[in-house]
């Protein structure tokens, strides 16, 4: 890894990625710092629970929403809109259409993203401004702080945007993807700075190394589990055109055993937390009585939490795998899977796979999820409370991704050298 990054500075055209990555990073981070004016900061910050759902969107943001700055909305309204349009596309047959086109298509959908996270961003200002009414400074009156905080907070997330869609088109890896990596990364001195805090109030050193050991158990986990496929071999017949040969060949299908990423854990935490939360806003029994119920260390919370995340795995799966497509493109180029027939029974053997693959990624994330809240339970370390299953998830994933662009880019430059 080390020769990998020595060599990445001594290319050109990677060195300028990267520093155009840099560059663009320290440009978020510097808008997390700047405040939205007209409020206190300090008692908004002071509703930011590590086990609520302001916490939780908190950490996708870097502290830029339990801050209120500029880029509170983060990066977060551009994901909603590239899922529900991903989701759309299954709903909608000429959405589908266009993703099956050229890059014009595709092209498109993308302006369409957009739009729509346009519209999220200004619904969610929107509903951020009523929720911190009561943190407003005397001399600010409401309908100004309404209009500049929804202008300045659907700005911020357009900037945001427009950074992450930079990076992945001037620098290296996916933008939206790294700025939540740098966002959940550039916590971790605080976490460590709380250990060391605790340890010295009197927490247990065998505890904090009992969790560390966690969390790395944890992370070759998540490495062995995001790299795990389950591989159909698809064997092509050779088809005779002229005095050409065409096909023959034999390649696979790869499937992976996590196919729904971090989704599931963030749909499901979205759901359980969000009630909580709510509470905290309007006094509504039914709701404080729900957030007691499942209060985050219960075991109904690690219950309900468990199934909600097996059900939005195989969900977000049924979604985007389509076995019956699949199966229908094999056919239709002359290939098979050995012992299996063409057509329906290939289509209904993707889809036993797939299911008994999921099972296995389903159940890895709930552990996941799970593991980390019994874990903090039994040490009573609580400074690592932030930086959970999602979180692992998250930064494995992205840098994993990000290192595999990086060789990609290599073997590149180095094929382009040779030809040269």
């Amino acid at each position: 890894m080390i020769q990998a990054l020595t060599a990445l500075f001594s290319l050109p055209d990677l060195r300028k990625r990267l520093l155009w990555t840099l560059g663009l990073i320290i440009v978020f981070r510097f808008g997390v710092h700047v405040p939205v004016p007209g409020v206190d900061h300090a008692a908004i910050l002071g509703q930011f629970g590590e086990h609520g759902l302001l916490g939780f969107l908190d950490l996708f943001t870097g502290g830029a929403l339990g801050r209120f700055s500029i880029f509170a909305l983060g990066i977060i309204p551009y994901i909603n809109a590239s899922i529900i349009m991903q989701l759309l596309q299954v709903v909608i047959p000429q959405l589908e259409e266009l993703r099956k086109e050229d890059e014009d298509g595709r092209r498109k959908i993308a302006q369409y993203t957009r739009y729509l996270t346009v519209v999220l961003a200004a619904l969610q200002s929107f509903g951020m401004s009523f929720w911190f009414r009561n943190f407003l400074l005397h001399d600010f009156g409401f309908t100004l702080f309404l209009i500049s905080t929804v202008a300045t907070l659907t700005a911020g997330a357009v900037l945001v945007m427009w950074l992450g869609e930079v990076i992945t088109d001037r620098g290296i890896g996916n933008g939206a993807s790294l700025l939540i990596f740098i966002g959940i990364v550039s916590r971790i001195p605080a976490y460590v700075h709380q250990t060391i805090q605790l340890v010295q109030g009197g927490a247990s050193l065998l505890g904090v190394i009992f969790l560390l050991t966690i969390f790395a158990a944890m992370i070759v986990g998540i490495v062995i589990i995001q790299e795990g496929q389950r591989r159909i071999q698809v064997q092509y017949a050779k088809r005779i055109v002229g005095r050409k040969v065409y096909g023959g060949q034999s390649t696979y299908i790869p499937l992976r055993v996590n196919q729904g990423g971090v989704l599931p854990i963030i749909f499901a935490s979205s759901i359980l937390l969000f009630p909580a939360t709510i509470a905290q806003f309007v006094p509504i029994p039914f709701l404080q009585g729900f957030s007691r119920w499942f209060a985050p260390s219960s075991v109904i919370y690690m219950g309900a939490f468990f199934a909600l995340i097996f059900f939005f795995t195989y969900f977000y799966t049924a979604l985007t795998f389509n076995p019956n497509e699949i199966a229908e493109n094999i056919k239709k180029y002359g290939g098979f899977i050995t012992g299996i027939r063409p057509g329906k029974p290939t289509a209904e053997y993707l889809e036993f796979v797939v299911t008994r693959i999921t099972f296995v990624g389903a159940l890895f994330l709930a552990l996941v999820a799970v593991t980390p809240v019994i874990a903090e339970g039994a040490t009573r370390i609580t400074s690592f409370q932030g930086l959970g299953g999602t979180a692992l998830l998250i930064v494995v994933g992205v840098g994993l991704d990000l290192l595999r662009q990086i060789e990609s880019q290599m073997i590149t430059r180095q094929y382009e050298r040779l030809l040269a």
